[in-house]
């Protein structure tokens, strides 16, 4: 398997519902190192598995709206916690459909998945990795 991965970060502000986090509880903030891999099987004509500038691109489209912003206050976030693994699956998604429609360089059937990992400090991270398309039999 091929990859490329490329890097970028956010600072978020956001709580957290639920006796298990603690005083995670209140409002604090973060700020997560954001490490996006692309993955295929087979290099292409040009011997990349995607265009790393587009690949930047794409995962800073993806935290733009994420970025310097109160989780708590946003529609698409309304009932759940913010978790980092939550997190790192709601960027996987925005990469998924930047991948999918080819806007990373290459004929999007020829990737087959992308992992976000959110890194919360040097000693913790999530992350998250699914396929592109379904598996077939």
């Amino acid at each position: 398997m091929f990859a490329v991965e490329v890097r970028d970060h956010i600072m978020i502000a956001h709580s957290f519902k639920g006796a298990v986090f603690g005083p995670a509880q209140e409002l604090h903030g973060a700020t997560f190192v954001v490490d996006a891999a692309f993955m295929a099987e087979t290099l292409d004509e040009n011997g990349i598995v995607i265009d790393i500038g587009r690949a930047h691109e794409a995962l800073k489209a993806a935290l733009g709206p994420l970025n310097y912003k109160n989780l708590d206050g946003l529609p698409a976030f309304a009932g759940h916690n913010t978790t980092t693994e939550f997190l790192a699956k709601h960027i996987h998604d925005g990469l998924a459909g930047a991948a999918r429609s080819g806007g990373l360089g290459r004929d999007g059937k020829a990737l087959t998945a992308i992992r976000v990992t959110l890194s919360e400090s040097h000693v913790a991270c999530a992350w998250y990795e699914a396929p592109l398309w379904p598996r077939t039999p």
